[in-house]
Order: structure tokens, then C-alpha cells, then sequence
């Protein structure tokens, strides 16, 4: 029993400090380019795989895929005065429109509704969210 409350009283002990660690820092996003290089394991032969770029508002604005012939894709992104996206444009490797989406967004700020169309304009899908919420006691 003696063993017992000794442990429990140093788990006590332990438990401020577990919480007291220093928090994340968030990574300023305004006006930050990322690029992402792919290498092989002896760290040559590097390759330009990913770039994403943010505006001065720290808002992702575009995102682009590579690879060894070049870019492969690359995603543009257009905020609403909500400043929620309200339209994400998708061309292909010769910067040509392939697909470009729209969004509708519930009262919380998540994604409701997405639609994609093709680079004319025809719908193509629909697609909803739906949010549930499981009981923490389950």
C-alpha cells in the first residue's frame, strides 16, 4: 500500500511539469514561399518536388506539383470576402485549365458543399461534408 500512495505522489509531482513544455511556434505564413527537394540518399541529384506559396495575408494562394520532366500540376486558390476559398483552379503541367472548384461553407467555417467543373464549365461532380460528432463516453 506504502508503494502504492509512493507512486501515486510522484506520478502528482511529475504531472506540472509534463504540461508546463514549451507550445508550437506557428509558422508565420505571410509572403512564404516552401519548396520541397527530393534527393537521392547520398544527398545529390536534387529535384524541385513541391512549391506552395501564401500571400501577405498568410493565405495559401498556390501549389504546384514536379518532377524529373518538370511541373506536373498546379493549383491556384481565390478567397471570398468571408475569407474562405471560394474557388480552387487546377492546370496540368502546361499550365492549361483542366478542372477548377467552388465551395459552399456551414455556419462553423467548415466545407459544406464542393463542386467541380470541367475547364468549360460543365459540372462534373458534387460532392457533400457532413460533420457527426461521437460521444467521448462510447
Amino acid at each position: 500500500m506504502k508503494r502504492l500512495i509512493l507512486i501515486l505522489a510522484w506520478a502528482l509531482l511529475l504531472l506540472p511539469a509534463a504540461g508546463a513544455q514549451e507550445p508550437d511556434k506557428q509558422l508565420n505564413k505571410k509572403n512564404l514561399v516552401i519548396k520541397e527537394w527530393n534527393s537521392d540518399p547520398k544527398g545529390g541529384n536534387k529535384v524541385l518536388d513541391h512549391i506552395t506559396t501564401f500571400s501577405a495575408e498568410g493565405k495559401k494562394i498556390e501549389e504546384a506539383e514536379y518532377g524529373s520532366e518538370g511541373q506536373k500540376w498546379r493549383k491556384r486558390f481565390e478567397y471570398g470576402p468571408d475569407g474562405k476559398v471560394s474557388r480552387e483552379l487546377v492546370y496540368d503541367g502546361r499550365n492549361k485549365l483542366q478542372t477548377y472548384k467552388t465551395f459552399e461553407w456551414n455556419a462553423f467555417g467548415k466545407k459544406k458543399v464542393q463542386y467541380t467543373y470541367n475547364a468549360k464549365g460543365k459540372l462534373l461532380s458534387i460532392k457533400q461534408y457532413e460533420y457527426l460528432a461521437q460521444d467521448a463516453g462510447e
